[in-house]
C-alpha cells in the first residue's frame, strides 16, 4: 500500500483531522471514492480478528478506585488458582475495545495476571464509535490520566491472585502512558512502550523500572524523540531494551489493522515482551 496513505491514516488517528477531511484526502491519494472505499476496511481496525481464546483463563470485568475517579478494567488470568505476577496492559487511543482485551489474554496465556483499564472511564467509558473515542480522548487531562492508570497498581498488586510484582505494556497512546508511569511510579517494576512518546527527559532519572522500547522503522512522528530519550537513558544508569523494526509502520503489532499489522515484527516483539516481563516480574 501507498506509504502516503498509511501516513494520511496516521494524521487521521492521531491528530485532529476530521473523517471528512480523511476521506476527501484519501479519495485524491485513490483517485476515486470507489477505490477509497475498498481501501478503508484494510486501513480502520476488524476486530473480529480478536480472538485469542480464553477456555483456559479466568477473566472478569471489575471497578477499582483512582484519587480522580473509579475505573473500570478487564481482567484475565489463567484459570489455576494461584498467585501470578501482574501487567497492566494499556490501550491505544481509541479506548478499551476487543483488541486490547485480546492482547491482555494473550499476557495471561503467558501466565500473567493482566489488567486492561478504560481509560475513557471517566467520561462513561470506550463508546463503540472510534472516531467518537478520538474525541473524548481530547477531553482528558494528562496528569489524571497518569493518576488513574497508576491506581491501578495498588489494586492489582493487593489481589490475592498477585504475587505483588507490577509491570505495564502499553501501545501508542498507551505507549506513552508506559513511559509515564515508568517516570512517575517507582513500585513498577518493569515498563513496555510500543512506539509510544517519550516522557519529560528531565525526569529520566526518577525511573526504577527496566524499560523495553519498540519503534517502527517508518513511524517518524514517535522516532524523532527515539534517540535523546536512549541517550538519557544511559546517562541515569537505567535498565533498558531499544528494538527498531525495520520497514514497519506505527501500531505494527495490531493485528485487527491489515494495512498496518506486520506478523513478523509483531510476534518478534510480544516474544521479547514476555521475556523481559518475566525476567523482572517473575524472575
Amino acid at each position: 500500500m501507498d506509504q502516503r496513505i498509511i501516513n494520511l491514516y496516521d494524521e487521521y488517528t492521531h491528530r485532529p483531522l476530521s473523517r471528512e477531511s480523511f476521506l476527501k484526502q484519501l479519495i485524491k491519494l485513490t483517485g476515486s471514492l470507489a477505490a477509497a472505499l475498498a481501501l478503508l476496511p484494510l486501513l480502520e481496525n476488524n476486530y473480529a480478528h480478536a480472538q485469542t481464546g480464553d477456555n483456559d483463563l479466568f477473566t472478569e470485568r471489575i471497578i477499582y478506585p483512582s484519587e480522580k475517579g473509579d475505573m473500570t478494567a478487564y481482567v484475565a488470568r489463567p484459570k489455576k488458582n494461584g498467585r501470578y505476577p501482574s501487567v497492566i496492559v494499556i490501550h491505544e487511543n481509541r479506548g478499551l475495545n476487543a483488541h486490547i482485551e485480546d492482547v491482555a489474554r494473550r499476557a495471561a496465556n503467558a501466565g500473567f495476571l493482566a489488567i486492561a483499564p478504560d481509560g475513557l472511564s471517566p467520561l462513561g467509558g470506550t463508546p463503540s464509535n472510534e472516531d467518537e473515542a478520538r474525541e473524548l480522548f481530547g477531553k482528558l487531562n494528562t496528569e489524571d490520566n497518569v493518576i488513574r492508570f497508576a491506581a491501578a497498581i495498588p489494586y492489582i498488586s493487593q489481589r490475592k491472585d498477585s504475587t505483588g510484582a507490577v509491570g505495564c505494556v502499553g501501545f501508542c497512546w498507551g505507549g506513552a502512558m508506559a513511559n509515564s508511569l515508568a517516570v512517575s511510579v517507582p513500585d513498577l517494576k518493569a515498563a513496555v512502550a510500543f512506539y509510544g512518546r517519550q516522557p519529560d527527559l528531565s525526569l529520566v532519572p526518577n525511573i526504577k523500572a527496566a524499560v523495553q522500547l519498540h519503534y517502527a522503522g517508518l513511524d517518524e512522528r514517535v522516532n524523532a524523540g527515539m534517540q535523546a530519550y536512549e541517550d538519557a537513558l544511559k546517562t541515569a544508569g537505567i535498565r533498558y531494551e531499544q528494538y527498531l523494526y525495520e520497514g514497519v509502520n506505527h501500531a505494527f503489532h495490531n493485528d485487527t489493522s491489515t494495512a498496518r499489522y506486520n506478523k513478523e515484527a509483531a510476534e518478534l516483539a510480544w516474544t521479547r515482551t514476555i521475556s523481559f516481563l518475566k525476567k523482572y516480574l517473575a524472575g
